[in-house]
């Protein structure tokens, strides 16, 4: 079984900062891209960042420059550093992997269960 477990969300205020961790445990022979996505409220999810084994990182246009994306490969884990929040960031934020488990013949997207991120004053 593979897993991946989010931790970081909660309450802020516009222009606060969070920071979202997201660690993955299991069956894991191989990890490769990982990422955040977000839903809010009657919207459909959408990519947030995402970046490779080789830590080459992309952004959703609208947290550039304000959100960073980062990796530890020796842990497993992903980090998302949110910085100048705005109201419009509140959503669940969700990660995302691509993995191979062990005994596995391709890679497999897997999910953490969301962490709920509210931004209001």
């Amino acid at each position: 079984q593979v897993q991946l477990v989010e931790s970081g969300g909660g309450l802020v205020q516009p222009g606060g900062s969070l920071r979202l961790s997201c660690a993955a445990s299991g069956s894991i022979f191989r990890l490769n891209a990982m990422g955040w996505y977000r839903q809010a409220p009657g919207k459909q999810r959408e990519l947030v960042a995402a970046i490779t084994t080789g830590g080459t990182s992309n952004y959703a246009d609208s947290v550039k420059g304000r959100f960073t994306i980062s990796r530890d490969s020796a842990k497993k884990t992903v980090y998302l550093q949110m910085n100048s929040l705005k109201s419009e960031d509140t959503a669940v934020y969700y990660c995302n992997a691509a993995i191979l488990p062990y005994g596995g013949s391709h890679y497999g997207d897997y999910w953490g269960q969301g962490t709920q991120v509210t931004v209001s004053s």
